[in-house]
């Protein structure tokens, strides 16, 4: 927000009124591009804007002078135009070593400060953001003495050790909001540009920006093509450090036209997949941590600290492209990727670390969503310089996956274990298999069993999801993501399965269950989980599982608290009297398990944040019990660690406004280290009830894990 300040004359008369400039500082060690980015920053910026630009090489009193100029630039430039004052200041002549004339540097909507120590931590208190910029030093060196030539060269060492000894006892970069890795291709200004109305300094001033992109065009084509996703995505995001692909990998088993509504459901969820990564002109990325959102884009990294579905609600939420014209998804492109468990310390849960990210998201600003109803690909991309490039390049993609073999998209959940894939690649290496160890023995998960039902027995609680991680420790080439993943789809295909890759870090999922979903006008809906059996290879136990789960009390019971728990989660943004339960402990089979499922709908009315109805919602029931917060407090002290991405969510938001989300259970999460190994973490558990019996509990964890690690060759820990 602009803060006014006017001048009073002697009398104390008010005679001016000017808005203080928001003041943006690009500093960097020599040779680190800053002046040439202020200049190209400066010139996109005044499409929309008064800008001012200051350079501090004009103030540095002579070669010793480094701490002498930011003291001089802060008290002679940016005290004045903090106030809306024009700066009145004494130039410096290089040639002449020793002072020049005097110069005046007049206040903006915009002004920017660049050279080295713009952001000094004397600067600071006048800065609305303070932008840092980095190049290899040997980059550096050679762009300053080519830009100053032999005036500078006998300098260079004497100016880079001041530089040096000034940064030792003044964290510049660490303070910075945006960081640079600065190539000098030419991307540098937009990137910061894409990132700057992120920072809540900048965001009233930037305004004109963020509604310029709600306003873009979005670019479509439908080919009647049915690709094999797996070579699809291979072939298009195969090398992308970051990238999801949202599979709807049980569609073969889904019939929309079924008399079965439960068959209905299945087909509805299991329609469409999206495939993205966060290239292009649009393209970027977000890690959560500890409450502070790194966002990326290209070459720029900003830090925006606060609450992140706090974030979530200035980049989501609001209208801004319409679906194109017989486009029958609900993703028209947007952020994708998994919200962690941890997220709960903004909801009502304590604050806990993962080792992973708390949430890590793509921005798609192009995608292919695949319509497995019709038989069809979609081509969406935001309208940009590459786009045409892009679609060129992704039709001729999809046409290729047309025309491939049909093994990598094989759902039919009868590959065996470890078996090759994809030209003989396995889901493991050929060293051994993962062997995997428990946070909780078999004696320990059953005693914080009995634990929750002492919680239960003094009304502390009425069920409690009660969770253990699962975890090995491998060498870095032992276990493949992407192959784990073909492998994983294959043995246990599912509506809400996904893989995501986000530089080191991979997530493979083959969830069956629905978190929540808001559609582009409003219709919400949540679909939990509760009640779980193995399946058998005979038909009649098969059947006889599926009857004792429909018949369960005990599972119809903790089915019908986590519902209870979402109408109630649901009714805090929905229109009053719309919250229904058109479902109710209904049976779905998958290819390794039978589910009791149940359907919450409601509607959202006109104009409601978005962001904050999911955080309403945050985390699943499923995976806390029922009361929620009261629980998740129960969870800490039992579970005595983080859960991380498991039993969080995974999905999109969508830039119309629409989101869908999975619960992220089912999920391998493979984490490579910098020694060269691997973490491979699974999270299974289940709802404990006054009724539960601690054996079959511990019995159904067992079962949950089987799908992955079955995959992977490895077995349970021993109890």
């Amino acid at each position: 927000m602009h803060t006014w300040r006017g001048r009073r004359s002697e009398n104390g008369t008010l005679y001016s009124m000017s808005p203080a400039p928001v003041i943006i500082a690009l500093d960097g060690r020599s040779g680190a591009g800053k002046t040439t980015l202020a200049v190209e920053l400066a010139a996109r910026l005044r499409a929309r804007h008064k800008v001012s630009l200051f350079h501090l090489e004009d103030i540095y009193p002579g070669w010793n002078g480094l701490a002498a100029g930011i003291e001089r630039y802060v008290s002679t430039v940016l005290g004045p135009l903090s106030r809306g004052e024009a700066a009145t200041w004494t130039s410096w002549d290089w040639e002449k070593h020793y002072d020049g004339g005097s110069r005046v540097t007049l206040p903006a909507e915009i002004v920017i400060v660049e050279g080295v120590g713009a952001a000094a931590a004397a600067a600071r208190p006048f800065l609305g953001a303070a932008i840092w910029a980095d190049s290899p030093e040997d980059v550096r060196r050679t762009r300053a003495l080519q830009r100053d030539g032999e005036t500078y060269e006998p300098y260079w060492d004497q100016w880079a050790a001041q530089e040096s000894e000034w940064l030792a006892g003044d964290d510049v970069p660490g303070a910075a909001d945006l960081h640079i890795r600065n190539v000098a291709d030419g991307s540098a200004p937009e990137d910061v540009l894409q990132l700057l109305p992120y920072l809540p300094a900048l965001a009233q001033v930037l305004a004109p920006e963020l509604s310029a992109r709600r306003g873009l065009s979005l670019r479509a084509e439908r080919l009647d093509a049915r690709p094999q996703a797996a070579e699809l995505f291979h072939a298009l995001y195969g090398t992308s450090a970051n990238a999801v692909w949202l599979d709807s990998s049980n569609a073969g088993a889904a019939d929309p036209g079924s008399a079965d509504p439960s068959t209905r459901t299945a087909a509805e969820r299991s329609r469409f997949s999206i495939l993205a990564d966060d290239g292009g002109t649009f393209g970027q990325s977000v890690m959560h941590r500890s409450g502070a959102s790194h966002i990326s884009a290209g070459s720029v990294t900003a830090t925006v600290d606060g609450p992140f579905f706090r974030w979530l609600d200035t980049v989501w939420g609001r209208r801004a492209v319409r679906a194109p014209e017989g486009y029958p998804g609900e993703f028209t492109l947007g952020w994708l990727g998994y919200l962690g468990y941890e997220l709960k310390r903004e909801t009502g849960g304590t604050d806990v670390s993962a080792a992973t990210p708390d949430a890590a998201l793509i921005f798609a600003g192009r995608a292919v969503v695949l319509d497995h109803a019709e038989g069809t690909a979609w081509l969406l991309a935001l309208d940009a310089p590459d786009a045409a490039e892009w679609l060129d390049a992704a039709r001729a993609a999809v046409q290729r996956a047309a025309g491939a073999p049909a093994a990598l998209d094989s759902g039919d959940g009868n590959e065996p274990a470890g078996s090759g894939i994809d030209g003989g690649s396995t889901a493991v290496g050929s060293a051994s298999v993962p062997v995997f160890a428990s946070r909780d023995s078999g004696v320990t998960y059953r005693e914080k069993i009995t634990k929750s039902q002492r919680e239960i027995a003094e009304g502390n609680t009425y069920e409690v999801c009660l969770t253990t991680t699962l975890a090995a420790r491998v060498p870095g080439g032992t276990v493949d993501p992407w192959h784990t993943y073909l492998a994983l789809r294959r043995r246990n295909p599912a509506p809400f399965a996904s893989y995501l890759a986000f530089d080191g870090l991979a997530v493979a999922s083959t969830s069956p269950e629905r978190f929540l979903r808001i559609a582009s006008d409003g219709g919400m809906r949540a679909e939990p989980i509760k009640g779980t059996r193995r399946r058998a290879s005979g038909a009649a136990e098969d059947a006889a599982l599926r009857t004792e789960l429909a018949t369960s009390l005990k599972d119809r019971a903790e089915n019908i608290m986590i519902v209870d728990l979402l109408r109630n989660d649901l009714s805090h943004f929905a229109v009053p009297g719309s919250v229904t339960v058109s479902r109710l402990c209904a049976i779905e089979s998958y290819a390794t398990v039978h589910q009791m499922v149940s359907t919450i709908d409601a509607s959202l009315p006109p104009g409601s944040p978005r962001a904050e109805a999911v955080a309403a919602c945050f985390p699943a029931g499923s995976m806390t019990g029922a009361p929620k917060i009261s629980t998740m407090a129960i969870l800490d002290q039992l579970e005595a660690g983080p859960r991380g991405i498991y039993s969080g969510a995974i999905g999109y938001f969508s830039l119309n406004g629409a989101t869908d989300l999975a619960v992220a259970i089912r999920t391998l999460v493979i984490r490579r280290d910098g020694d060269g190994t691997a973490e491979l973490s699974l999270g299974v558990g289940g709802a404990i009830t006054s009724d539960s019996v601690p054996d079959e509990e511990y019995d159904e964890i067992r079962t949950k894990a089987y799908g992955v690690l079955s995959t992977l060759g490895a077995t349970f820990p021993d109890a």
